[in-house]
């Protein structure tokens, strides 16, 4: 077809009306499956692209998702993005990419800014001090990713699984000398479950714990790495990737090459750089596909409220 289809031209060709075509075009719920399908293989079929600006002005669907980021220069919430914008791309939607810099008033702002552009969903990458009434608030319209809420889906990261992957590797290697490079415990998930899941490992092996918590940064890590390493130390496991380079900078200096570091995070440089190491993959990418393939179906209809955690792998 060379001519420009319209909306009427799609209801026609699939025998409905022109207002059950705009509500499988804005992903109404109430649509039967099976119109829905009528309706969309007449889409495919044509080659029809449907106008984003037009639907939206029409109070529709714009096709467009909203990602709330907590740092853009976060590796790891990169990574989510990635599996992201991988699905909603597929399915159709565009995305809005904003920071929020761990602000809880700066993600509200975003919300509201997002609610008038009309976006479908948005995907919030939680922390600490997150207001997470403001985003249960969208009910099906929105997934939060590593915070706990049971009012809206979420994917989760299996924290205490990520620490204990580490330190059973160092443990079949016969190490009992292990310490730990932390977040403050003010943050629950990379700072007070990672923290308790190196405690809870020493208590099961019978080591004795030696860890320092700071900021997440390579540079907090590198000034507290002193207060973990003794003559017997044997290795250390780091709670992220950024906190391993600190670490593993440090002990290069001090010529520790028999001590071995671990972070999280899967970031190849970390290997690269420092080869006396290993990461352990928390799986950021398959979160962020797990995070967009739930928004897609709880806006047409097809998901309740989920919660998922994902699971963690040795890279």
């Amino acid at each position: 077809m060379t001519q420009k289809l319209t909306i009427l031209d799609i209801a026609k060709l699939a025998g409905v009306g022109k207002s059950t075509v705009s509500r499988v075009l804005t992903n109404d719920p109430k649509v039967k499956p099976e119109t829905r399908e009528k309706v969309e293989q007449v889409i495919r079929d044509s080659g029809y692209v449907p106008s984003k600006s037009a639907q939206a002005m029409r109070g529709g669907s714009a096709k467009v998702v909203g990602i709330i980021l907590s740092r853009l220069d976060s590796p790891s919430e990169n990574k989510a993005v990635s599996g992201i914008l991988e699905v909603i791309y597929q399915a159709g939607y565009d995305a809005v990419i904003m920071e929020s810099q761990f602000s809880a008033e700066k993600t509200n702002e975003h919300l509201a800014v997002l609610q008038k552009r009309n976006v479908d969903g948005v995907i919030v990458f939680g922390f600490s001090e997150c207001d997470l009434s403001a985003i249960e608030a969208l009910k099906h319209k929105a997934v939060v990713i590593a915070v706990d809420t049971d009012r809206i889906s979420s994917v989760g990261y299996d924290n205490h699984g990520i620490i204990e992957l580490a330190m059973n590797r160092f443990i079949q290697q016969g190490k009992q000398h292990i310490s730990y490079m932390g977040v403050d415990p003010s943050d629950k998930t990379t700072g007070l479950m990672r923290l308790n899941a190196y405690k809870a490992c020493c208590q099961n092996a019978d080591i004795a714990p030696c860890y320092q918590t700071g900021q997440l940064s390579h540079e907090s890590a590198y000034q507290l790495t002193d207060d973990v390493i003794g003559p017997k130390t044997q290795a250390i496991v780091c709670a992220s990737d950024t906190l391993a380079m600190g670490v593993a900078k440090r002990l290069q200096e001090l010529g520790r090459s028999d001590i071995q570091v671990s972070g999280v995070g899967a970031t190849d440089l970390l290997s690269f750089i420092f080869p006396n190491t290993f990461s352990i993959d928390p799986g950021y990418f398959k979160a962020g596909h797990a995070s967009a393939n739930l928004l897609i179906k709880q806006l047409s209809g097809q998901q309740s409220i989920t919660h998922l955690t994902q699971e963690a792998s040795l890279k």
